[in-house]
């Protein structure tokens, strides 16, 4: 299970909506058998050798995605490559802020070993840097959320999305443009991924800023959900209201 958000954006809180109904849990054998599948389908080989790089299929080719227009400017979301952009997403971990959250800080070689975990697996989670009109400032987590453990842990669907975001640079932050970015990342997702009906988070609990940027995006709040690490927000985009929140 991916780190959680680290956004430190402000928005305008609304009030906790009912907990889902006519919900999907997955079994914990069922996704022990999806793990076994993804295991064979990507990761490492039989001979413990380094399988090749995922083709995306999990995630509808999320390079191809394309920009996002939004309201702050045009938003791309490249997949991380280690050498390139670990130096870069490794200074960011180890500001104050992240860290308490993320738990990432320390040598670039923990931020490099979390985001080669992610490289080398069969594509359920996509680590992205966020150009925006063509400055790197923000880091993303796009993956499916029915395939990772955080399933066993909340009532999931099928081809549930999916994300964490973390804002770069200091003078991004607190001025509200986190959330203008979810709500751009979120939307692409439900256009690019048509088999997906909600996007979903699960920022920390304790962190306000992060829940009342995703509540300005058009998350709305769904329940509290203890993970092992953390008490989390669980945070859900829904197709069917995008166009009223």
């Amino acid at each position: 299970m991916p780190p959680t958000d680290a956004s430190t954006d402000t928005g305008t809180a609304s009030a906790p909506s009912n907990e889902d109904t006519l919900e999907l849990r997955l079994t914990d054998d069922f996704l022990t058998l999806l793990a076994e599948v993804g295991d064979s389908c990507g990761g490492r080989t039989e001979a413990g050798q380094e399988a090749p790089p995922a083709n995306g299929e999990l995630l509808d080719h999320l390079a191809d995605w394309g920009p996002a227009v939004t309201p702050a400017g045009t938003l791309h979301l490249v997949p991380v490559r280690v050498e390139r952009e670990f130096p870069l997403i490794s200074r960011w971990m180890n500001d104050a802020a992240v860290a308490s959250y993320w738990k990432l800080a320390g040598p670039e070689s923990v931020t490099a070993e979390h985001l080669r975990t992610q490289l080398d697996g069969d594509g359920r989670s996509v680590p992205c840097l966020g150009l925006l009109n063509g400055t790197p400032m923000s880091y993303w987590e796009i993956y499916r959320a029915d395939l990772d453990p955080i399933a066993r842990y909340y009532p999931a669907r099928p081809h549930d999305t999916g994300i964490h975001l973390l804002i770069g640079p200091v003078a991004e932050r607190g001025r509200g443009i986190g959330s203008t970015l979810l709500r751009a990342v979120a939307d692409l997702v439900l256009d690019r991924r048509p088999s997906c009906a909600r996007v979903v988070a699960e920022p920390d609990l304790r962190n306000f800023p992060s829940v009342s940027a995703f509540l300005s995006a058009g998350f709305r709040f769904s329940a509290e959900v203890d993970l092992p690490d953390k008490r989390a927000a669980l945070m859900v985009r829904d197709r069917l209201l995008r166009d009223l929140m």
